[in-house]
């Protein structure tokens, strides 16, 4: 695998990493992804909501969580208030447990925006420092001689390519979500 599929593979995953972070930022309405990195504690160990819970959308500021063992309700509402997801309030119903996002005003939805805007520049630091790496790795293969001037050229410019092609992806992402936020 040379320089370019390395730093391709690399600058993919990252963006991976910056979609699943963004999942988490919330918007105006009800997402289960938005539990995914909140962790309950039950049975003496910790393990995600989905793991112990179905998670349902019954209404659009809403999320319904029925547990599979119904002793875990209180550690689920618990677990959900603990995160301080802002706005969201989590109520042990009978066999279930009801997470109500509240409605967003502007200056929430200003906080959001500015998260999003971080993550996006702290996606595309990742992205550039993969390409510094990957020029770091040709200049080498090049000074030790085993590849040709050319080539170690030719792999630069792919590898700027790529950068420009994923930041470029990361923006579009970024967009979307601020516009997801935005939405009234």
């Amino acid at each position: 695998m040379d320089s370019v599929d390395q730093a391709q593979a690399k600058m993919k995953a990252s963006l991976e990493h910056f979609k699943q972070e963004l999942k988490n930022i919330r918007t105006g309405r009800a997402s289960p992804s938005m539990l995914d990195n909140i962790a309950v504690e039950v049975y003496g160990s910790s393990m995600r909501i989905r793991d112990i819970a179905s998670i349902t959308v019954p209404e659009p500021r809403m999320l319904l969580l029925t547990p599979f063992d119904a002793s875990q309700i209180g550690a689920l509402a618990k677990a959900i208030q603990r995160a301080e997801l802002g706005g969201v309030t989590a109520i042990a119903d009978g066999n279930a447990v009801r997470v109500v996002i509240s409605q967003m005003d502007a200056t929430m939805r200003k906080a959001m925006v500015k998260t999003c805007f971080k993550a996006l520049e702290d996606a595309k630091i990742v992205i550039r420092k993969i390409r510094q790496a990957a020029n770091e790795n040709v200049k080498k293969l090049k000074s030790d001689g085993d590849i040709p001037e050319d080539l170690a050229k030719k792999q630069e410019k792919n590898i700027q390519e790529l950068t420009d092609k994923f930041c470029k992806e990361a923006d579009e992402i970024c967009a979307a979500k601020e516009k997801e936020i935005s939405t009234i």
